[in-house]
């Protein structure tokens, strides 16, 4: 079985992304909304000045989860990854319009100020770890990019 499929399920199906990065405080995590193209890079909008994007700056060496709730069933599915995260210029409509529906707002016009403050960020991903009890167990099927 294809795991990129899986992945592509994974990503549809979630809503947020833990996002791990390090500055010279140590290891932080934060929660984002993000959404994803067809090549597994990951976006999200955040205030450039909370810790996480103020680190990314610094090193931009991430990981993260996205699990996908069962809502009590047994089975699991989620993915685990590591890449690189970079701050993007520009008001990137189109993922303005994913990230609005995704988050049930009506889609904004061209002419709104979507990002009202914030940047696009997007995650490279470089491993990609599948975990998906229905098909393999707990033994984590591996994608490198």
């Amino acid at each position: 079985m294809e795991i990129k499929p899986r992945i592509l399920e994974v990503l549809s199906k979630g809503y947020l992304m833990s996002l791990a990065t390090q500055d010279d405080g140590g290891v932080w995590v934060a929660d984002v909304i993000y959404v994803y193209d067809d090549n597994l890079n990951i976006y999200w909008m955040s205030d450039p000045e909370v810790r996480h994007s103020v680190a990314i700056l610094k090193n931009n060496q991430v990981a993260g989860t996205i699990t996908v709730t069962n809502k009590g069933e047994k089975l699991e599915l989620g993915i685990q990854f590591s890449g690189q995260a970079e701050k993007i210029d520009g008001t990137r409509y189109d993922l303005a319009v994913k990230q609005m529906v995704k988050r049930g707002h009506p889609e904004p016009k061209e002419t709104d100020d979507v990002l009202e403050g914030d940047s696009w960020y997007m995650l490279r991903p470089i491993k990609i770890d599948l975990i998906d009890t229905e098909n393999f167990g707990w033994e984590k099927s591996k994608l490198e990019l």
